[in-house]
């Protein structure tokens, strides 16, 4: 079997993947190859940000090589105007009309409904910081590839203010708990079968503790997720049980399900 060609896109604006580097922190884009490569070494992996390019005549051309598309997460609100976003929302059109598999994680996914005519607003029942509790797979979700050997109900690392609020035109709403009525999603749009997930299958909730720390003041004196420091810290805590009790096979379904999907082809 041939190797597979994957498109990974880093959503972070260079800045902040400065900031994450600086402080030690992997790039969203890098936490998806490793996640990738721990299911299959067969695989051949460029990213491309279309926040930092001006234009897309590097990868336009060679587009229609690769196997599937994998969009990751970013700090971004997709409701907030600038040139960044707009380009993200330009590129994942192209990339409709070009790459028959996306797999399209929590901001990834809403670019991609965005692109597809949905609409995204902030979260009216709270924010998932570091942890998303109680996902819940529907009657869709349970016959849908996506999620094949994965349990009915779950817990994932999450870290997203915002939720899909309209889906797309025929899209199928797979998954949702208390905070998101939709999280995870299936869709098609001109030459793509897209695959969304609010959540992040992909990250540890190492990572998402260190963002936590990262974005504490921020978390507490402009998102008003905290009160103060001791809450965070319990929230911490409720994180790391988590871990004690998470399996990282079980954890990734998702990412290797669409990865078997994508050899199946």
């Amino acid at each position: 079997m041939k190797n597979l060609n994957l498109l990974v896109v880093e959503g972070n604006i260079p800045k902040e993947n400065d900031n994450f580097r600086k402080y030690g922190i992997q790039t969203h884009a890098d936490s998806l190859k490793d996640s990738l490569e721990y299911y299959s070494k067969d695989l051949n992996i460029e990213v491309f940000n279309p926040c930092s390019e001006k234009s897309f005549d590097k990868i336009l051309p060679k587009i229609t090589k690769y196997d599937g598309l994998i969009w990751g997460g970013s700090s971004l609100n997709i409701y907030n105007d600038c040139i960044e976003i707009r380009r993200q929302i330009s590129f994942m059109k192209e990339c409709f009309k070009n790459i028959k598999k996306i797999l399209a994680i929590c901001w990834g996914m809403q670019v991609a409904v965005t692109a597809a005519g949905g609409k995204v607003k902030k979260s009216t029942n709270g924010a998932h910081i570091g942890i998303a509790n109680d996902i819940e797979i529907n009657t869709n979700g349970i016959n849908h590839p996506l999620y094949t050997s994965k349990n009915k109900k779950f817990n994932s690392p999450a870290f997203n203010f915002d939720e899909v609020v309209t889906l797309p035109e025929g899209a199928i709403n797979l998954a949702s708990n208390k905070i998101n009525k939709i999280q995870s999603i299936h869709f098609k749009n001109e030459k793509s079968d897209v695959w969304g997930l609010q959540y992040h299958p992909e990250i540890t909730y190492h990572k998402m503790i260190t963002l936590i720390n990262l974005r504490r003041d921020r978390l507490i004196n402009d998102r008003k997720c905290f009160k103060d420091e001791k809450e965070i810290q319990n929230h911490i805590k409720f994180i790391e049980e988590e871990i004690k009790r998470s399996e990282k096979n079980s954890r990734m379904l998702e990412l290797r399900n669409w990865l078997n999907y994508l050899k199946a082809a």
